[in-house]
């Protein structure tokens, strides 16, 4: 039996935000057939969201999980675990990070590599993304960002897990023109941030949508080790 409770870690310094959220919906809930994707993030995820929906169309039903949580929250497994029961899914983007900038980095990365160990333990088989964090418009918080994102690459590249991207192409937009804050994207990038999801989640839930797989970037089940979706 898989119990969250053996993932968590030992000792932890987290400290809750002032304001801790959570958001999660079920799209076509009732719907069993149809195959379905779990999207796991934070508000970037919440926004990006719709853009996936809207780009799986009727061949995939989202469901998504928004948090404020960061991983090294003694929560963040429990609430984790309800989402993973709730459905079968056929992919899963996992991404974790932008309210991890105080953290300690070892907790934080301890902490990580167990959910993702968590994840993968209690949906064996089922296709699993690591998705790298948007950058944000303070330099010293931005490479506290990058630090996290070259944790989670050195990490997949470990473990043979592929990654989406999100990091490269925010990062070469201009942040004034496409930022609403610190940390948030208008809707131009908003959509370019849910298409990556999309190209990554096609070929697996699907195919048909996918001219011609041996030239599709995103990558499939099979052939998912040591890939960057790009």
């Amino acid at each position: 039996m898989i119990r969250y409770q053996d993932y968590a870690l030992l000792e932890t310094t987290h400290t809750p935000e002032n304001i801790e959220w959570s958001i999660s919906y079920s799209f076509n809930a009732r719907d069993t057939e149809t195959p379905r994707v779990l999207l796991i993030g934070d508000s970037i995820c919440n926004a990006y969201q719709s853009t996936v929906r809207e780009g799986l169309g009727k061949y995939a039903n989202v469901t998504f999980w928004a948090s404020s949580k960061c991983v090294t929250d003694p929560d963040y497994l429990r609430e984790l675990d309800y989402m993973l029961d709730s459905y079968w899914y056929d992919a899963i983007c996992f991404n974790n990070g932008l309210h991890s900038l105080t953290a300690s980095p070892d907790e934080w990365e301890e902490a990580y590599a167990n959910t993702v160990r968590f994840i993968s333990d209690k949906c064996k088989g089922i296709p699993l993304f690591l998705t790298l964090c948007t950058p944000v418009a303070d330099r010293d918080k931005n490479s506290i960002v990058m630090r996290i994102n070259e944790s989670i690459s050195a990490f997949a590249h470990k473990k043979g897990l592929p990654i989406i991207d999100l990091y490269t192409p925010m990062a070469a937009l201009n942040k004034r023109e496409n930022m609403n804050d610190t940390f948030h994207w208008k809707a131009p990038a908003v959509a370019m941030q849910g298409e990556r999801i999309c190209r990554a989640l096609k070929p697996i839930v699907a195919p048909e949508l996918v001219p011609d797989l041996e030239e599709e970037i995103a990558v499939s089940a099979e052939d998912a080790k040591d890939t960057v979706i790009e």
